[in-house]
């Protein structure tokens, strides 16, 4: 039997949906186990259309492809290479951060760019060009690759990189799956000293002193963000504790950590086994949160912190999705330039005045934007926020997407689930470029996506 015959016939029914379980819909799902498995099912897939996903943590639509192909990269993860010299990686595209800090860290490489989850595939990373608290100093994960081998929609695989194909490459870094399956990478890893960083917390009182705190801790720290309280109102509003950390010297642990600088103790990994009810989402629950968060931390530096509390709080907690609820929720994170922090009072002030308050509610410098089309960073102020889905979601949504657009934001895509393709393309000046590159890559449109039909980046 043919491996497309094969594949085809093993192909599931499943319902997907993004991390924040909204906008999903049934697919049929592919999971490949070799490379050479993937020309043919390009070939002869039935489905009308494919998008490759990863682990499934981009928050909305980006890989769901409700009605059609889905292709589940997660058993491409074979490392083939690595370069102590130059900390270069070559590994296949399903490969999931967690895996290459568990392999590298003990050898003293750290991911160059890392999101707030390590549950994310390198063709994921790439795809969504995603960021971290150090996007100032070491810009996108895109950044980071050196080149890439894609498998086109067309079946032919091509090697690209800033300097060769570079127009596919930067179609393909943050361009959401649309130009076909990378197959491969090679990125940069950063060497550490330890796992440990060197965290300063310095408690804002409001936006404007969070935004001056964020501005000077980003001229001493590799990794800046601020953690905002989005229910405190009139002077308090913005109210947060900013964050700053670099990689850790040896010297700087404590004497019984120093033996081992990259062993950390093992933690005891929560769950949430079920749906939480909605009504444990409150402003009452969620305020009672904000003050003991703000109540724990003090102004202090110095502070050795593993990597892991650090970086990925929240992959402690299993299924933390869950929390809630069924009806799921969106994050929504904007980025508005420097020059108009009123923007970011306004949004503030609307999750303030309507109750939608935000467990998650995060604020970081961006620096310079790279040459992605569909790359969501440029230079400003980002605020990332987790929104309960209740009556109303959509159009409170839609009302903060116009509060983005009149103060010259965008939305990053990995995380969008309302926005209209009037918002997007308003925001993505590039869409155009992105959208003839496709047509050359995809003449037959044989990739597609729930997010891509829904922002009119493809045809529906």
């Amino acid at each position: 039997m043919e491996h497309s015959q094969l594949l085809h016939e093993n192909a599931q029914i499943e319902a997907l949906a993004g991390w924040g379980r909204m906008g999903g819909g049934p697919c049929a799902v592919y999971r490949p186990e070799r490379p050479w498995h993937l020309p043919p099912l390009l070939r002869d897939a039935p489905d009308g259309s494919l998008i490759p996903r990863g682990l499934g943590r981009s928050y909305g639509d980006a890989a769901v492809n409700d009605g059609a192909g889905v292709v589940d990269m997660t058993r491409l993860h074979a490392m083939h290479a690595f370069d102590p010299e130059t900390g270069i990686l070559e590994c296949e595209s399903g490969v999931s951060l967690a895996e290459i800090i568990h392999i590298f860290l003990p050898r003293g490489f750290f991911l160059p760019v890392t999101p707030g989850t390590k549950f994310v595939t390198v063709g994921g990373a790439i795809a969504n060009d995603v960021h971290g608290k150090n996007h100032h100093h070491d810009g996108t994960f895109g950044q980071h690759v050196e080149s890439l081998e894609l498998l086109t929609p067309m079946g032919n695989t091509l090697h690209c990189s800033p300097t060769e194909n570079s127009a596919v490459f930067w179609a393909t870094v943050g361009g959401i799956g649309l130009t076909g399956i990378i197959l491969r990478a090679r990125i940069r890893l950063q060497p550490v000293a330890s796992a440990y960083i060197q965290v300063e917390y310095y408690k804002a009182r409001n936006l404007e002193a969070a935004l001056d705190s964020v501005t000077t801790m980003e001229g001493k720290y590799q990794y800046v963000m601020a953690w905002v309280d989005c229910l405190a109102r009139g002077g308090n509003l913005g109210r947060s504790v900013v964050m700053g950390g670099v990689h850790a010297p040896v010297d700087f642990l404590p004497a019984d950590k120093r033996a081992k600088p990259f062993h950390i103790p093992p933690k005891h990994t929560k769950a949430i086994p079920i749906d939480c009810p909605q009504f444990m989402l409150n402003p009452l629950s969620i305020k009672a949160f904000n003050f003991l968060f703000n109540a724990k931390h003090r102004n202090e530096s110095g502070v050795c912190v593993d990597y892991d509390s650090y970086y990925y709080p929240l992959d402690g907690i299993h299924n933390w999705n869950r929390m809630y609820g069924k009806a799921g929720f969106a994050q929504y994170q904007a980025t508005i330039p420097k020059s108009e922090g009123a923007g970011l009072i306004k949004l503030l002030e609307r999750l303030s005045v309507t109750g939608r308050a935000s467990f998650l509610a995060v604020l970081k410098g961006m620096g310079a934007a790279n040459p992605g089309l569909l790359s969501h960073p440029f230079e400003g102020y980002t605020l990332t926020l987790d929104i309960p889905n209740r009556t109303g979601l959509i159009p409170f949504l839609h009302e903060l997407d116009r509060i983005v657009l009149d103060h010259g934001g965008k939305l990053y895509l990995a995380k969008d689930v309302a926005a209209t393709a009037e918002t997007i393309a308003a925001m993505y000046p590039q869409l155009g470029q992105f959208q003839e590159i496709l047509g050359t890559l995809d003449p037959e449109q044989r990739f597609n996506s729930t997010m891509a039909r829904r922002l009119g980046i493809v045809a529906s």
